[in-house]
């Protein structure tokens, strides 16, 4: 089976997968923070902005159960924030896709480096986030 599928793929096949894989996912997140951005502005537009009073610690959308609850209500901020996790997100997409590729050609010693850097980019995310 692991032949039929590699016949299929071939490598120019992956690269141009992989490739679009990361435009789509520019262009959605980009999307997505354009449309959270409009919602922030219209939901905030009467408001006066006072540039002295910035406190980051009161940051609603910190953690991503957080934004998700956002999203519930369509709190633009929340938007742009799933739109920033969505960027972020991307790269990983391609990682774990290319370990997937590199498997069905069984070729375990690339499996493994993507591994590795999945595996950095998971803790490195997650001792930002602990922090």
């Amino acid at each position: 089976m692991s032949k039929e599928i590699k016949h299929y793929l071939g490598d120019k096949d992956v690269q141009v997968i992989l490739g679009t894989l990361l435009r789509i996912g520019v262009l959605i997140s980009t999307g997505v923070v354009l449309i959270g951005g409009l919602i922030f502005l219209i939901e905030r537009s009467g408001e006066t902005v006072a540039f002295g009073n910035f406190k980051p610690e009161e940051a609603k959308f910190s953690s991503i159960v957080e934004i998700f609850r956002g999203l519930k209500t369509f709190d633009g901020l929340a938007i742009i924030q799933f739109g920033v996790l969505l960027l972020i997100f991307t790269p990983i997409a391609r990682v774990v896709f290319s370990i997937f590729s590199f498997l069905l050609e069984r070729d375990y010693m690339y499996v493994t480096i993507g591994v590795i850097v999945l595996c950095v980019i998971i803790t490195s995310l997650y001792l930002d986030v602990a922090h």
